[in-house]
């Protein structure tokens, strides 16, 4: 019988990016004090500025951990950190300088976890990637506002120090390595909206799991096909279940094969839990199911990109569309929480 349990390396995976979300909130909360120690109103257009990237890109990680679909809490470390970092903010011991200091310490970290991630997910597979994939965003947003924050620290510092302004060439200085970095990194970056669409969040699952049966396919390591398998076990059940709570009920009145989907979705649920009681050791039999189940799912992903999916533009808004997403992400992370607890 294959488990769904996560190995270790995905698990480390999931908190890491648990960790990125509490910085995140963290960052976000420190940007805010910061703002009212500050009456340099260029300064304070920046954080601003920062603020309205920052709160874009909590809306980007909550959408990578739904879609790389396993759950985790921040390590107790993290937690420490994060507390002691508010201390810090809310404290009158510290200066504006210092405070603005322990910003850009907790941009850099946000950085490098997300380097970190990013490199992690090379080692471990293909679906990780795919499901990262957005965090770029979050990367170059945290470096950029580093390079801000370095300017900002030079201005704050001599003020401090000295009470004279500084060079006043400084913001020409930071333009510019806002611009080398964006011409090394840009190419690479995904830019992404305060929200994604619908079509954009579906489309991000059936290229992960494709990805998973791409990898199926690869191996003839039973643990390997048990790994592999049970993320598109876990995958597969959140986002059918996330449709027909979310999906299926809202086009229904503009598309009439609605009820096909409805009727795909439950074989292709009974598959999942014929495959879940093989033996991955019965490498040709267990792999020869998984084709048949990919079948299925290609079946059913052409039907909902090439029909479903013009129905939904044509019907709905883009606020609409970015609410339904809303929705549908939330349903899959109540999902992912309910499978973790039942294990």
């Amino acid at each position: 019988m294959v488990t769904t349990l996560d190995d270790t390396k995905r698990l480390a995976i999931a908190q890491k990016l648990s960790d990125m979300k509490a910085m995140q909130n963290l960052i976000i909360s420190s940007e805010q004090k910061l703002i009212e120690g500050i009456t340099d109103e260029e300064i304070r257009k920046r954080l601003r500025d920062f603020i309205q990237d920052d709160q874009k890109n909590m809306g980007v990680l909550d959408t990578v951990i739904v879609q790389y679909g396993v759950q985790a809490e921040p390590k107790e470390s993290s937690q420490k950190i994060v507390e002691q970092a508010q201390q810090m903010m809310d404290s009158s011991e510290f200066s504006v300088y210092e405070k603005a200091a322990q910003l850009e310490l907790l941009k850099h970290k946000q950085t490098m976890s997300g380097v970190l991630v990013h490199k992690c997910a090379q080692v471990v597979g293909a679906d990780v990637m795919a499901a990262i994939s957005p965090l770029n965003a979050v990367n170059f947003d945290s470096r950029a506002h580093q390079e801000q924050l370095k300017g900002i620290l030079e201005i704050l510092g001599t003020r401090e120090l000295t009470g004279q302004e500084p060079d006043q060439g400084l913001w020409g200085r930071v333009q510019d390595a806002m611009a080398a970095l964006s011409g090394v990194v840009g190419s690479a970056v995904t830019r992404s909206d305060d929200e994604m669409s619908i079509r954009d969040l579906i489309r991000m699952d059936h290229a992960k799991v494709n990805t998973l049966f791409v990898e199926v396919q690869g191996t003839n390591d039973p643990q390997k096909l048990q790994e592999y398998f049970g993320q598109i076990y876990k995958d597969l059940t959140a986002h059918s279940e996330a449709e027909e709570q979310i999906v299926y009920p809202a086009v229904r009145s503009y598309y009439a094969d609605t009820q096909e989907l409805y009727d795909e979705q439950a074989e292709m649920k009974q598959m999942l839990e014929e495959i879940k009681s093989m033996n991955p050791s019965n490498i040709d039999d267990f792999k020869a199911k998984v084709q048949q189940l990919m079948s299925a799912v290609l079946k059913h992903v052409q039907e909902e990109e090439n029909d479903m999916f013009p129905k939904i533009r044509d019907n709905f808004s883009d606020e609409q569309q970015k609410q339904m997403a809303t929705q549908f992400k939330e349903a899959k992370s109540r999902l992912q929480q309910e499978m973790a607890a039942s294990k």
